[in-house]
Formats: structure tokens, C-alpha cells, sequence
């Protein structure tokens, strides 16, 4: 019988060690160096499996909080990432799997419109670790595409991931098309909420918190098949109202109405460059987006957890995170007509005067 992964288990003080080590030279932009930390770990018998979920991930997860906290430009963010799926690539290269392929086939894809491709990618090559012949498709893949490459390859099972939760209603739409022709969907990421909330809401086969749980999920055995007539229920009946749809079609003319009344609500803008003004409406256009999928969601903790925490990224770039209760007060003018909207921004209103400021559960 095989040896579990986590009977492989380094001591804690060496993972430790080793992602202190992958981290410094990440940050120093050193790929050469960060590739050594993990090929020599390799070698010295760590599990490539314990390099990817316990090494790797935890020094992207650090450069998202670092980037969070104002402690990394956007540029730096990019680069550690790049080195890090560099490390993957050379990790892979150099790691046998622990078995024939011979558990099946899978295909592992980010929903359209999600950009943040290393999740999927762990995922991928864990499952193709533990023996699994594994379609990985990467970033930002449309669900015709998605679900004409499963008519072609005949999958067990397609693997979703999601971090984005703006991407939700995208992400709602390629589960119910890959279930219409008979293929299960497992589901993972943060964009499906904590305890995988919006997994169950929209309907997928199954559900893992990362990608150690996803691999252990699909290793109980396979997920059901559908039915190829499978029709799923009408489980969002708030819908109905339309709200998600108006919103969603007139966020251009949102996005302007609410910067035209701003300067006089918020009078510090009236001293905003050019610059600062387009960061404003681009900053206005998430919480838009975010406010039309609490609304498909039917959650208005989805769109005040996103206040909270857009609060707290002002806060760490120096911007006045007071400049957010005039916005979602206008908005919510805007969209009077709307009470579903009108409640989840008053929620939010509410939830912004007295949530502390923090970046990834950290006080400022």
C-alpha cells in the first residue's frame, strides 16, 4: 500500500526553514536561487508534494498579504509569482510521480476571467503526483472552450478553481454547462466562500478548501456523473427581480453617476491628480461589480467583507478609507429602486463603522 503524503512529513522546523529560504530569495527576485532551495530540498528527500502545498503556497500566499499591506508594488507581486510558478515548472520536472497514471482523468481549469492561475496549477500537478492523467488548462478559460475540451478528452471529473468571487456568476455558468454533458464538478478557491458556502449554492459535485483536500476528495473515490439531462434547480429564485441584471448593465453609467456627485460629498477630491481620479473610478467599478454579485449570490456578506477589506488596502496606501461611506451612500441613491441593493449597501455603511481595519486578519 502506498505511503500517505503526510507520513512523508518533514519536521515542522524544515518546512519552516525552507519557506524562509524560498521567501527571501522570491523577494529578492532571485529565481535561480529559489529554484536551488527546492530542487536541494528535493533531493534531500522532501516530498515534491510538501514542497507544493507546504513550501510554495504559503510564500505566494505571503507575497498576496505583502501586496495587501502596501509592503510590495504590483510589479514586485508579479514578479514573485512569476519566479514561483518557475519554481513549480522546475520542481515538476525533476519529481517522479509516486504512480502510474492509472486513477483517471481530470481536467483542471480557472473559471473565465480568473487571472490567478497558481492555485489550479498546484492542484494539477498534485494530482499528477498521485497518479491521475491530468488536462491542465490554466487561466481564464471560457466555458464553450472548457466544455468543448471535455467532449474531446471524455474526463472523470473537471477540477474549478475560483479566487476572484466577482467571477462567481461566470464560474455558476461553466459548473451547470459541464453537469449538461455529464461531467461532475469539484470546485475550490477562495471565491467559493468560506466552508465553500457559494459551492453548495451553485450546485457543484463537490467542494475542497485547497488542494491537499482535493486530491484526498478524489482519491475516496469518483465523483457521481451527472445525468445527461441533468437540469439544475431553479436555486437562486431571487433573481427574479432583476436586480443582478440592471446592475450589471448600467455599472458604466453607475460608476460615472457616482463619480460626478463625489466631489461634492467627499470635497478632499477636488484636490485628486488625474491619476488619483482614475484609481477612483476604477476603485468604484469593483465595488460595483462586487455589489451585482452579492446580489446574484443573494449574500450581503459577500459585498461587505469586500468594504471591510477595500477599507483596509486604502488604509495601508494612505487613503483615506473615509472616502468610502459618501460612495456607497450615492450609490445607494442611485439605485433607490432597488431594496435589495439599497439594503446590502446599508449593511455595508453599517459594517464600515465598526469593523477594525485590518490586511489578512492583522490589525493596521
Amino acid at each position: 500500500m502506498r505511503t500517505s503524503t503526510r507520513d512523508r512529513l518533514p519536521d515542522s522546523g524544515v518546512v519552516e526553514r525552507l519557506v524562509d529560504e524560498l521567501w527571501e530569495a522570491v523577494v529578492a527576485t532571485h529565481e535561480r536561487r529559489a529554484t536551488d532551495v527546492v530542487l536541494r530540498a528535493l533531493a534531500d528527500g522532501v516530498h515534491p508534494e510538501t514542497l507544493l502545498l507546504d513550501v510554495i503556497a504559503p510564500v505566494q500566499g505571503k507575497v498576496g498579504e505583502e501586496w495587501a499591506a502596501n509592503r510590495l508594488s504590483v510589479a514586485q507581486e508579479h514578479a514573485a509569482t512569476a519566479i514561483n510558478e518557475r519554481v513549480v515548472t522546475a520542481l515538476t520536472l525533476h519529481a517522479a510521480p509516486d504512480t502510474a497514471p492509472d486513477q483517471g482523468r481530470i481536467t483542471v481549469s480557472c473559471v473565465d476571467g480568473e487571472w490567478h492561475a497558481l492555485p489550479a496549477r498546484l492542484l494539477a500537478e498534485v494530482l499528477t503526483l498521485r497518479g491521475w492523467q491530468v488536462d491542465y488548462l490554466g487561466a481564464q478559460v471560457p466555458t464553450p472552450h472548457l466544455v468543448g475540451h471535455l467532449h474531446r478528452t471524455d474526463a472523470d471529473a473537471v477540477a474549478l478553481s475560483g479566487s476572484i468571487a466577482v467571477r462567481l456568476p461566470t464560474a455558476h455558468a461553466a459548473i451547470t454547462a459541464c453537469q449538461a454533458i455529464g461531467v461532475p464538478v469539484l470546485v475550490g478557491g477562495a471565491a467559493f466562500g468560506p466552508g465553500g458556502r457559494y459551492a453548495r449554492l451553485l450546485g457543484a459535485d463537490a467542494w475542497a478548501p485547497d488542494a491537499r483536500a482535493a486530491a484526498d476528495r478524489l482519491a475516496r473515490g469518483p465523483l457521481p456523473r451527472p445525468q445527461p439531462d441533468h437540469q439544475p434547480a431553479d436555486d437562486l429564485p431571487h433573481l427574479a427581480d432583476q436586480e443582478y441584471t440592471m446592475v450589471t448593465r448600467n455599472s458604466a453609467s453607475l460608476v460615472r453617476a457616482v463619480l460626478a456627485s463625489l466631489e461634492e460629498a467627499f470635497p478632499a477630491m477636488r484636490g485628486y491628480s488625474a491619476a488619483q481620479r482614475e484609481r477612483t473610478a476604477e476603485d468604484l467599478a469593483h465595488i460595483v461589480e462586487f455589489l451585482a454579485t452579492a446580489l446574484y449570490l443573494g449574500d450581503a456578506a459577500l459585498f461587505t467583507g469586500f468594504v471591510t477589506w477595500t477599507a483596509g488596502i486604502l488604509t495601508a496606501r494612505g487613503v483615506p478609507a473615509h472616502s468610502l461611506p459618501p460612495a456607497l451612500g450615492i450609490l445607494a441613491r442611485e439605485l433607490k429602486d432597488f431594496p435589495r441593493a439599497v439594503n446590502i449597501l446599508e449593511q455595508a455603511l453599517d459594517t464600515f463603522a465598526t469593523a477594525p481595519r485590518t490586511i489578512a486578519g492583522k490589525p493596521l
